[in-house]
């Protein structure tokens, strides 16, 4: 079956412990109760759970030629999820960050660059993406992505018809630059909150969101943690609440939010009810360690989001 969604950018291998609140002092040992290695990422985890929801997906990226690499486009194939386009980085090692899970649910990390930050729009990675249904760029900051063949291939794949939407990974100075040449082609362009107001040095969501607007994004989905989320067209804002859960690990919610809202959107939902199914989804994820968390599939989670109570206190 070919893919619905092309998923473009960072890839990594996580490695989650949980609970860690410190670490032991020299040598020593301390028993956690769960360590979950699964593959991550922006581009990754969204593919991963958009695969877990039923969505014929496919993932273009990198990996190194090292173990980690072999695990992680082995952990894709297992979940259905197209590794054509995962590229092995002949000198470059695995992406692979190491999460120390608190016991509220925070999740300091450590991070090793690897193969997928020089991830390429190839031309048969063009191909894909305007073949797709959804493209979902996760590209931005991407060596060989920013300055022009991120925005190309987002380009190509919005003339041929496909949705787009964007996330970001640890924006900096330069990332409004880029977005200047990509926003254009996006219908939903879908930062977090914090990734909002960092980028525009604003502190209110509507004024961040029209900063985005203006740039050329059709619709701006601000992930907002435990308030859940806001939503801004040119005309209308609305914010979305969070489900009541327990955290458990906030590892890959905005992947799995991302990727609810593609699935659900694929199943014909209209944005407001697509971010409600995201917000089940993230919920879902949130309350066991791992990009997948306590995800089951689609149907489980249109259940569970009928089910479980909304916060009224965010």
């Amino acid at each position: 079956m070919a893919a619905r969604l092309l998923s473009i950018g960072l890839t990594t291998l996580d490695i989650v412990g949980r609970p860690i609140d410190e670490i032991p002092k020299g040598g020593g040992t301390k028993l956690i109760d769960a360590i979950v290695v699964v593959p991550a990422g922006t581009a990754g985890g969204t593919a991963l759970v958009a695969a877990k929801l039923g969505l014929p997906t496919a993932i273009a990226s990198a990996v190194g030629d090292d173990g980690a690499g072999r695990f992680v486009r082995q952990e894709f194939e297992r979940a259905g999820v197209d590794t054509s386009l995962l590229r092995t980085h002949p000198t470059r090692p695995t992406s692979t960050t190491i999460l120390a899970i608190r016991s509220d649910g925070e999740r300091p990390n450590f991070h090793a660059l690897g193969a997928s930050l020089f991830a390429e729009a190839d031309a048969d990675t063009m191909k894909a993406a305007c073949a797709a249904k959804f493209v979902h760029y996760a590209g931005v900051g991407g060596v060989k992505l920013n300055g022009g063949p991120g925005a190309a291939l987002v380009a190509a794949a919005k003339a041929a018809g496909v949705t787009v939407t964007c996330d970001l990974i640890g924006p900096n100075a330069k990332t409004m630059a880029e977005l200047e040449t990509v926003l254009p082609y996006v219908d939903y362009f879908m930062p977090n909150m914090e990734e909002a107001f960092f980028l525009t040095g604003l502190q209110n969501p509507r004024a961040a969101a029209e900063r985005f607007l203006r740039m050329g994004a059709k619709t701006c989905i601000f992930k907002w943690g435990a308030r859940g989320a806001y939503v801004a067209t040119r005309n209308e804002e609305t914010i979305l609440p969070a489900h009541k859960i327990e955290v458990v690990d906030t590892t890959s919610c905005g992947d799995s939010y991302c990727a609810g809202f593609i699935a659900a959107c694929d199943r014909g939902m209209n944005v407001l009810d697509a971010c409600r199914f995201a917000g089940a989804t993230a919920a879902l994820v949130a309350q066991a360690p791992g990009t997948l968390g306590a995800l089951v599939d689609f149907d489980a989670t249109l259940r569970y989001q009928r089910e479980t109570p909304l916060r009224d206190d965010a």
